[in-house]
């Protein structure tokens, strides 16, 4: 079963490295967000903590800056966290659960989005997969040496995304729930201890710059104005049916509303304690605030193995093998681009439904201001927007790294906004490309001269005439003279 495990999984995964190697999508400009920050590797950086950027700095390093060379590691973490979840499985069930869930899990909708691109999900999901695995060994063979690989996971996975946090929420209920396993709580306490030192540096980097990273966390879930937001809560609620799969979701719905029957042993209670906290948490988190559909991810890896196990007990493979192959489809479709697939059925289908919509045109952007720069000898490049500065500064060639981006309150938002230092650019020109024409008087003004703008537009999908307002971005081009400070 391990060696048909391997085989399904690798399979998976050198279909995914193909698809990165073909390059047939721009980075998303978080994504190209993430491969600025590797030109600098450091302990922290605004909005996340550094494992995104020190992967993204080995990839590239290794094999260039190109889209490819920023994706290589996202397929190859979800590989290690099959084998993982295949391990785990394993040690509960028995190696043909392992199998199935290693299978399962390989083929989630959304485990295919994330060996599409590179995010800070990879690398902590294999993280907390590892924690569980060795907490799993540790619980059943006493070794020792199993709790140290726990307070290593737990460090790394907090290097990699904080809502590793929520493993060392679902692992201590587990312990506080359970009389007989509180026997382990001391060394779980230990393990922890050493998860804290090993993230310890990233802390010292928010200390020394204002605690941005927890700020920004915050933010992200910062209660509204309104203090109930069914909305968000139903949106998010349907939403985990495509990140788990609509069949393994409803079955995971099932077996959660009869517990009483479905939870009959400890193997499964573990499963459930690592699955309901996050899953709870974000739901909460959705109708008091918002939440995105991937902040739940870390609750399928227990999941995963719980479904699965269940339905193999229950005699209902069928659904395992059904749900499998639908999400093997769906990724293919997606692979292939919606839109292509709808052409040749004679359908012009709207580029909104295209999933891959967002991770286009910006390659042509870059080429078409690396035109504009070329003119310019010795101008800078600006922009008021991060994520348009992010992808220029991955796709403008020669990388413009010394870009700026436009903040007259001086508070900081990103990392750009944290790094860069204006007043070193007193007097010198810029080109600078803004998608919000009407809004950049304020910046002209601390200009000495600004040339006639010029307008840039990208077309997504189709070109011309009959490409709709949806299919096009319009961006404005100003070369500027004399810079004369934000303020």
């Amino acid at each position: 079963m391990m060696r048909w495990t391997l085989w399904a999984v690798f399979t998976i995964t050198v279909a995914r490295l193909a698809w990165v190697a073909l390059d047939r999508t721009d980075l998303y400009p978080d994504e190209a967000q993430y491969w600025v920050w590797a030109q600098t590797p450091d302990w922290g950086y605004f909005s996340k903590p550094p494992m995104v950027a020190w992967l993204i700095a080995l990839s590239t390093r290794l094999f260039g800056d190109s889209g490819p060379a920023v994706r290589l590691v996202a397929p190859l973490l979800h590989f290690a966290t099959a084998m993982t979840i295949y391990g785990c499985a394993r040690r509960l069930y028995g190696a043909r659960t392992g199998f199935w869930s290693a299978v399962t899990y390989a083929t989630l909708p959304g485990v295919t989005v994330s060996s599409m691109i590179m995010s800070t999900d990879a690398p902590m999901m294999l993280c907390w997969a590892v924690a569980l695995l060795a907490f799993i060994e540790a619980r059943a063979s006493g070794d020792r040496r199993w709790w140290l690989v726990v307070g290593l996971a737990i460090g790394l996975g907090l290097l990699s995304k904080y809502a590793m946090g929520y493993w060392l929420l679902c692992a201590f209920l587990f312990l506080a729930l359970y009389r007989g396993e509180r026997r382990h709580l001391p060394m779980l306490l230990g393990a922890t201890a050493l998860g804290l030192i090993i993230y310890a540096p990233n802390f010292l980097w928010n200390y020394g710059n204002g605690f941005v990273s927890y700020h920004h966390t915050e933010a992200n879930a910062a209660l509204g104005g309104t203090l109930f937001h069914p909305e968000h809560l139903l949106a998010f609620f349907g939403a985990q049916f495509g990140v788990f799969g609509p069949l393994l979701f409803a079955a995971l719905i099932v077996m959660i509303a009869l517990a009483g029957r479905t939870v009959r042993d400890m193997r499964a209670a573990l499963l459930i304690c690592f699955t309901l906290p996050p899953l709870a948490l974000m739901l909460g988190l959705s109708l008091l605030s918002r939440a995105q559909a991937n902040w739940a991810a870390p609750a399928y890896i227990a999941a995963t193995i719980l479904v699965v196990a269940w339905l193999l007990a229950e005699g209902r493979r069928v659904i395992i093998i059904a749900s499998i192959a639908l999400h093997l489809a769906a990724a293919l479709l997606v692979a292939v681009g919606l839109r292509n697939v709808a052409a040749v059925a004679g359908v012009t289908l709207p580029v909104k439904y295209d999933p891959l919509h967002r991770l286009q045109g910006w390659r042509s952007l870059g080429r078409a201001i690396t035109a504009q720069l070329s003119q310019h000898p010795g101008a800078l490049l600006m922009a008021d927007d991060r994520e348009l500065l992010a992808a220029l500064m991955f796709y403008v060639k020669p990388h413009p790294l010394n870009a700026l981006e436009w903040n007259p309150s001086g508070e900081v938002h990103d990392q750009f906004e944290l790094a860069q230092r204006p007043a070193l650019d007193l007097g010198a020109n810029f080109v600078l490309v803004s998608q919000n024409p009407g809004g950049v008087a304020p910046i002209l003004a601390r200009f000495a001269a600004a040339s006639p703008p010029q307008t840039i537009t990208i077309f997504i999908g189709r070109t011309g005439a009959v490409a709709s307002p949806a299919e096009q971005r319009h961006y404005t081009v100003y070369f500027l003279k004399g810079f004369k400070g934000f303020n």
